[in-house]
């Protein structure tokens, strides 16, 4: 299949058009309206430093229903003790900056500094959001990524202190079961993800999902969110628990 060059027209091919691996389309640029065209659609930018604008559609898509999200013991016990100050949009550019510039990731990060402006211009449109962990005023944990509609595509994570990323995710997962929402895009499957309730579905699965996300109304993510504190994400995964039980 061939790997289709986009021009300034804002459109992209049919995401089945795309090579076996995903990889769907060249070029193009991170304005907001094609980014957000591009998630709508199922299909985001990633490439690495000094390599054109790549765009993809994997053919398997990893996701997370909240409902399915996994809480292991050792989580639980984590936010049990309350060991960080959790925050939404507290200060979204440094979430992403310690995103890009996470252990292991920093010399090959797609996260580049281009990137981080277009996804800083998105969170000032209201459609990026950041969940960050605090120790004092040290940010030590946290992810961002896209709301829209129902759906939230996570597009990276970072911590400095033992279980900081797993308990902002926790607190997004809560977040989003409060405001009903319906998955979490995550993209690319890792043993991480994995472990928190992640799961591998068909593209075509995954499109009919989110279309059907985006045909609800609104973003809820961003009502009342900047800078407000999570104040106990363990209340409302042990609802979640407790209903499973019942069921």
């Amino acid at each position: 299949m061939p790997v289709f060059a986009l021009s300034h027209k804002l459109a992209f091919p049919p995401t089945y058009l795309g090579e076996s691996n995903g990889l769907l389309a060249v070029g193009g640029d991170l304005s907001p309206a094609r980014v957000l065209l591009a998630y709508t659609c199922g299909i985001f930018p990633w490439n690495n430093p000094g390599e054109p604008l790549l765009w993809w559609a994997p053919p398997q898509r990893c996701v997370l229903f909240p409902r399915n999200f996994y809480l292991s013991r050792s989580l639980k016990k984590t936010l049990r003790q309350k060991p960080f100050r959790i925050t939404l949009n507290a200060d979204f550019s440094q979430c992403i900056y310690l995103c890009a510039h996470a252990q292991k990731r920093t010399e090959q990060t797609w996260i580049t500094p281009e990137m981080q402006d277009a996804y800083i211009h998105l969170h000032t449109l209201g459609f990026a959001h950041s969940v960050e962990c605090w120790e004092q005023e040290e940010m030590v944990g946290g992810l961002y990524g896209i709301a829209l509609g129902q759906c939230f595509c996570g597009e990276s994570m970072f911590h400095r202190r033992t279980d900081a990323s797993k308990v902002a995710f926790a607190a997004l997962v809560a977040h989003l079961l409060q405001h009903h929402y319906t998955i979490i895009d995550c993209q690319i499957p890792t043993p991480h993800l994995l472990s928190l309730g992640a799961q591998e579905i068909e593209r075509k699965h995954f499109e009919q999902i989110l279309a059907t996300c985006h045909m609800l109304e609104g973003d809820r993510f961003v009502r009342g969110t900047f800078g407000a504190e999570v104040k106990d994400p363990l209340a409302t995964l042990e609802r979640l628990n407790r209903g499973r039980k019942q069921n």
